[in-house]
């Protein structure tokens, strides 16, 4: 509320020429910025400016949250628009890391990476790569992984290459969460594509290998300072040693080939590296590719042993986990560009066959997502396949934790056809089961971890099982 008096003492000096007229004016609290004076048909005015303004922000947020919908696929970029792009970095501002500094750190993942590449200090390719990130220009190819999200990176983001391969030109960009690469044709910046995924909590292995390019002669990666070898192998010939991958001085590998298309599963080629030994004595792990920007690290964990406590994954390169792997290698190409962090195969249960069928071994294979979520296949094999017969699928399960270190128990049931042509409903749980029951088009119970009982052509069944601690445990398998 204004004051009265300072009113008329403003008037006063005024009319008797004390002050400057333009000075008093502005010294009076009617003219205070600060203070709140509103008439009725202001206080309208007012109240329609707001729901105007309210709209408007309502209007800016709905569009900037449709810029950063998470989905997977190409997409193209919008057409220009009337709104300010996002600010882009200037090539000056990306973070450049020392060459060694992957030798004298723990923290081994993408931060450790240097800045590699023929055209790591090439400006003008560096500020397209950049402002490309922040706002693509019309006609972008982008690729976003699943739950990944297009915003501009926050900071200054990490260079890690910047250089020719193949027909096109690439820079790998990294802000902390996500890796973002930039491509254009070497002749032509114009058909521009930008691919970005997250890759929070990469690791040494998880963060080793980074596609670069894939074409017909197959995919060229690049992979990281600690690795010092490099070979291929086909998961379909577990028998098969690795051979040698050529690797650049600048970490650009030879094309490894891509896996047979189709509906044939001829070749399931993956990569087998080794960490130099400043980082841990004899460590090779296996990476696959899934046609994203990072590999899938393949682990696994045998049966269970007497006596020994549940095994954790370990690496996917020795003798049983290649015969696992060269069971589920064909199941792989089911999985898709889902943002695959890891895919751990677990070997939970061994049973007799009944018919002089032999032996079946029961795995579940969990696929492990950059964003948590998890997807996992149960499969069947048994002693009498070939050793590149792919693994019976008994069931998937998809947002589960199941088979994982938050669900380390899991019962499974499907209906199998004996050498001599019977049919039978089979059950099988992990190593804290000791009772399965099955419901359905056959039924029957049995104390063990085990299972198998006559049933109808192609039964359809239903499994429980209870545990050593006396909880209940509803099984996977055809409903």
């Amino acid at each position: 509320m204004a004051d009265p008096a300072a009113a008329v003492r403003t008037a006063d000096s005024l009319a008797a020429g004390q002050a400057d007229t333009t000075a008093a004016l502005l010294s009076a609290q009617e003219f205070d910025a600060c203070a709140l004076q509103a008439s009725p048909t202001d206080l309208l005015r007012r109240s329609r400016r707001v729901r105007a303004t309210w709209g408007a922000a309502a209007i800016a947020l709905a569009a900037a949250t449709t810029l950063a919908v998470t989905a997977a696929g190409d997409t193209a970029a919008p057409g220009p628009s009337t709104a300010a792009p996002a600010a882009a970095f200037r090539p000056a501002d990306l973070v450049r890391t020392p060459a060694q500094a992957w030798d004298d750190t723990s923290r081994v993942d993408f931060t450790a990476w240097p800045a590699r590449g023929s055209r790591s200090h090439d400006d003008a390719l560096l500020g397209r790569a950049l402002a490309t990130w922040a706002h693509p220009p019309a006609g972008t190819r982008v690729r976003l992984a699943p739950a990944t999200t297009a915003a501009a990176p926050a900071t200054a983001p990490q260079l890690l290459y910047a250089g020719d391969v193949a027909d096109r030109t690439v820079v790998l960009l990294y802000d902390g969460t996500r890796l973002a690469r930039y491509s254009e044709t070497r002749s032509s910046a114009q058909a521009a594509e930008l691919s970005a995924a997250r890759t929070d909590d990469a690791d040494l292995t998880t963060a080793a290998a980074v596609s670069l390019a894939s074409g017909k002669s197959g995919a060229r990666y690049l992979l990281a300072p600690w690795i010092s070898e490099a070979s291929i192998r086909d998961l379909l010939r577990p028998d098969v040693l690795a051979r040698p991958l050529r690797t650049a001085k600048d970490g650009v590998t030879q094309p490894v080939p891509s896996a047979s298309a189709g509906p044939g599963c001829e070749n399931r080629p993956v990569l087998q590296l080794r960490s130099s030994s400043r980082i841990v004595e004899k460590h090779s792990f296996l990476l696959a590719d899934r046609g994203g920007l990072s590999p899938a690290h393949l682990t696994y964990v045998p049966l269970p042993g007497k006596g020994r406590p549940p095994g954790r994954p370990r690496e996917a390169t020795g003798s049983a986990a290649l015969v696992a792997w060269g069971h589920l290698a064909c199941a792989l190409g089911s999985l898709g560009d889902a943002g695959v962090r890891s895919v751990n195969a677990w070997d939970f249960a061994e049973q007799h066959l009944p018919d002089s069928g032999g032996t079946a071994v029961w795995t579940c294979a969990r696929a492990d997502t950059w964003s948590g979520p998890g997807e996992v296949t149960v499969t069947l094999r048994t002693s009498r396949d070939t050793p590149t017969a792919p693994a019976r699928t008994v069931a998937r399960a998809r947002k589960t934790a199941a088979c994982s270190r938050f669900g380390q128990n899991i019962a499974a049931t499907t209906g199998w056809r004996s050498p001599r042509g019977h049919w039978y409903v089979l059950a099988a749980g992990s190593r804290a089961v000791t009772h399965l029951s099955v419901s359905g088009d056959a039924s029957a119970t049995n104390e063990g971890r085990t299972l198998d009982v006559p049933a109808p052509r192609r039964p359809r069944t239903h499994v429980r099982a209870t545990l050593s601690t006396g909880e209940q445990l509803n099984g996977l398998g055809p409903q």
